[in-house]
């Protein structure tokens, strides 16, 4: 299992448009894919579980991702959400 803790950096969060790319990106990936916030969790793969999780700018994040590509798909997921998904 790997995990990581990253900060939005977006300064809207993680509205409909950037839920939308994690799921893509996760959805590439047979490994579980969950981000946590404030004790909550959805996975990564539902964009309304993403939705559900209200994360705002600023909020920290946990991304735990459990599989047989799970370091790829926290490379991956990692530099999307702290690089591509600023607006």
């Amino acid at each position: 299992m790997k995990e990581e803790i990253i900060e939005i950096t977006n300064r809207t969060g993680i509205h409909a448009r950037p839920a939308s790319l994690i799921v893509q990106k996760a959805s590439e990936f047979d490994a579980e894919v969950l981000i946590i916030n404030d004790n909550k969790e959805a996975n990564a793969k539902s964009i309304m579980g993403i939705m559900s999780l209200g994360i705002s700018q600023s909020t920290k994040i946990t991304i735990r991702i459990e599989g047989s590509d799970e370091e790829q798909a926290l490379k991956e997921l990692k530099k999307l959400i702290e690089e591509n998904i600023n607006e």
